[in-house]
């Protein structure tokens, strides 16, 4: 049986995902102060899904509020937008935002198993005054109004079941000659509610006047699912391509047994006497179609898509225990007890489990892989809010939204984005236009979200072209709040770093929305629990970078095992260039004494990890060594080790929370792994050691 969670999770899912679809709407319509036919008659759609599934739910301050809003789009959608006066369009707008954000809190109340707010009176005598203003517009359509979020007149309680009946064989509906009769599993629960859920899918791509369902009052009659049952939910089109467009929505809708496609056959002379008013005469039993006659992917039609969802928790199950098998294949092939032997038949399987294991890997990463679009998208509201709150004009440019990486990674970075978004709007972009005109900017100004996969890291930055950081202010506060010191000279990185200190703020008064630095300490919290790192720069009078360097996965590797004296470390396959043996006199040293190796007529600096980490023992002379050639973003160079020890694919292990107290970032170190002989074995970054090396 399908539980009840099963199904609040369905409700909670689709009405997200309509609300994001609505919300997208709103922000291009909003730009051209108009609305298309075509998203009239989304969001008129929308809203009759919402109220449907809101009342079946039982939430029915929810449902009441999608009925009135779509109450006013029925007036919209009937004599279009003119009917709104261009007074109120804004109004229009504001409300709608307004709605969205009130469906979300609700449905996060939901979540949270938290009572509902059952005061919604203020919120819907705003609606319904805009309405009586659309309705003094139009004046013939008052009428019209009350029945805007009717659903068809329901027939009698046997009706429903008779009339699937009915109409379901092949004769079919000569209104509506192709139809898909759909049976969904047995014993899922709750038939009406899914049926009319593929009726809300079809709603999307089909008008109301192309298709027809029966039970026709499925959304409103719980009754109706014992016909559904019986008889199975008959979807009805006016044309084959409209239904072979439906087809997809109904294969991958969750808990569809079977579909079966019927076509109208024009009765034969002798049966005349069949053609009374009566549809229900057209056929005689669908009981042989009720019968899976079809399955999901049955005939010529297309497959039931695959398509589930799955539980995070199930993922992060499953990425542990693939963890656990890349650790043990090591263990097997490189334990002691093999050295010195020539084991042909097991090198041979062992190759091929490693194989084995390199695919489950990537099939068990590329489940947790997601798009970091739906998080950037969100971000058009905050910038579009405080456009209107502040008075200013900006626009949001996104670049590389497909970029995938880890579900938690992009679940971690919705509030740090929000946070460094508000602040290029409240302190970064100038006040006035006329400020940004005698800077000889664009009087409207520009933030640019973009991110980009480096193969072992994805990186995201936030550019305003605002007024920049003003140095001075930020040192002022620094001292004024006792974490800097008025005796000290500070770098313009060394400034920047203050703005990341819990509490700190520019503003000199608390406003509905902080000032520059107020929540840049939670963005480096959060940026750094996901094993990232947050960088700053800023050019004052051209505006401000925040840079956030977060690893694509957190999991599994693959990685070169390199050996300084008794030390193993593993270095990232992504950063690695080439692998050099040379001799001493092929060093050049610098005026500073540093030592720089020649490759492709460029010059890059040699760092011994020996000396780094001021370990006992190593090599010294570096013809005894090798020198490996890294790259990570814009930093290249040369790290000496005494040997490489082979590639090897490996479960990072994040180090201890504790140990962040040491800045152990800041020294190129990115956490560990466990080698199959059971060691430990330190992983490297590559950017970061380059920096720490370097005093950078």
């Amino acid at each position: 049986m399908g539980s009840g969670n099963d199904i609040l999770d369905a409700y909670i899912y689709e009405t997200n995902s309509l609300l994001e679809q609505l919300e997208t709407i709103l922000l291009e319509s909003e730009k051209t102060n108009d609305f298309s036919q075509e998203n009239i008659n989304e969001i008129f759609r929308t809203m009759h899904t919402i109220k449907g599934s809101s009342a079946m739910m039982e939430f029915d301050t929810l449902a009441t509020v999608a009925h009135r809003i779509e109450d006013m789009f029925f007036l919209i959608r009937e004599n279009s937008l003119d009917v709104v006066p261009q007074s109120e369009r804004s109004t229009l707008f504001d409300l709608l935002f307004q709605s969205i954000d009130y469906f979300r809190g609700e449905v996060e109340k939901i979540q949270a198993n938290e009572p509902l707010d059952k005061d919604i009176d203020s919120f819907l005598e705003n609606i319904n005054r805009l309405i009586g203003k659309i309705k003094g517009e139009q004046e013939e359509n008052t009428s019209s109004a009350p029945a805007a979020g009717a659903s068809p007149a329901a027939p009698p309680a046997e009706a429903p079941a008779a009339e699937a009946s009915a109409l379901s064989a092949s004769e079919g509906d000569k209104d509506f000659p192709y139809s898909l009769q759909v049976f969904f599993d047995e014993g899922c629960g709750m038939e009406n509610l899914r049926s009319f859920m593929l009726v809300a899918a079809i709603r999307d791509f089909c008008s109301e006047a192309d298709f027809a369902f029966l039970p026709a009052d499925v959304e409103t009659n719980p009754e109706t699912a014992e016909a559904v049952v019986e008889h199975g939910f008959l979807l009805k089109f006016k044309t084959a391509a409209q239904r072979d467009q439906a087809i997809p929505s109904v294969a991958s809708a969750g808990s569809v047994q079977s579909y079966q496609a019927h076509d109208y056959t024009p009765p034969a002379p002798k049966t005349a006497e069949k053609e009374g008013p009566a549809p229900a005469t057209h056929a005689e039993s669908a009981a042989p179609a009720a019968q899976p006659a079809a399955s999901a992917g049955g005939g010529q039609h297309p497959a039931k898509e695959s398509l589930i969802s799955v539980n995070l928790s199930k993922l992060d199950q499953l990425a542990a225990v693939v963890g656990e098998i890349v650790i043990t294949e090591s263990m097997v092939t490189a334990s002691p007890d093999l050295k010195g032997l020539h084991l042909d038949s097991f090198t041979k399987s062992a190759r091929q489990l490693r194989k084995l294991t390199d695919e489950l890997q990537d099939v068990s990463m590329s489940l947790r892989m997601v798009p970091v679009s739906a998080s950037f998208q969100k971000m058009n509201r905050i910038v579009r809010d405080m456009c209107k709150k502040l008075n200013k004009r900006a626009r949001l440019t996104l670049i590389g939204e497909n970029t995938e990486v880890d579900k938690t990674i992009v679940d971690s970075i919705g509030d740090p984005l929000m946070h460094i978004i508000r602040n290029s709007m409240d302190h970064g972009i100038e006040e006035t236009e006329a400020a940004r005109i005698a800077a000889g900017k664009d009087p409207e100004g520009e933030i640019i979200l973009s991110a980009r996969d480096t193969g072992s890291e994805v990186i995201i930055e936030i550019q305003d072209d605002g007024q920049g950081v003003n140095y001075d202010a930020v040192l002022k506060k620094a001292i004024k709040n006792g974490i800097a010191s008025p005796d000290v000279e500070y770098s313009h990185k060394e400034i920047l770093n203050f703005l990341m200190m819990p509490g700190f703020s520019t503003n000199t008064e608390v406003t509905q929305f902080s000032g520059r630095g107020v929540g840049m300490d939670v963005v480096k919290q959060n940026i750094e629990g996901v094993g990232g790192t947050v960088s700053i720069s800023s050019v004052p009078g051209q505006g401000m970078t925040t840079t956030l360097k977060i690893p694509l996965t957190m999991s599994i590797m693959d990685g070169m095992e390199v050996a300084v004296g008794d030390s193993i470390f593993t270095i990232p396959i992504n950063n690695i260039r080439q692998s050099y043996k040379v001799s001493s006199d092929s060093i050049i040293h610098d005026s500073t004494n540093g030592e720089m190796f020649k490759c492709l007529d460029n010059f890059y600096p040699i760092i011994r990890a020996r000396d780094l980490y001021q370990l006992e023992k190593g090599f010294t002379d570096i013809g005894d060594g090798i020198l490996m050639w890294l790259e990570s973003g814009e930093c290249s160079y040369c790290l000496f080790v005494d040997e490489l020890i082979g590639e090897q694919q490996v479960v990072v292990k994040q180090l201890p929370g504790y140990l962040n107290n040491y800045n152990i970032k800041n020294y190129g170190i990115n956490g560990c792994t466990l080698l199959g002989d059971g060691s430990i074995s330190i992983i490297l970054d590559v950017a970061n050691l380059y920096a720490a090396a370097h005093g950078v």
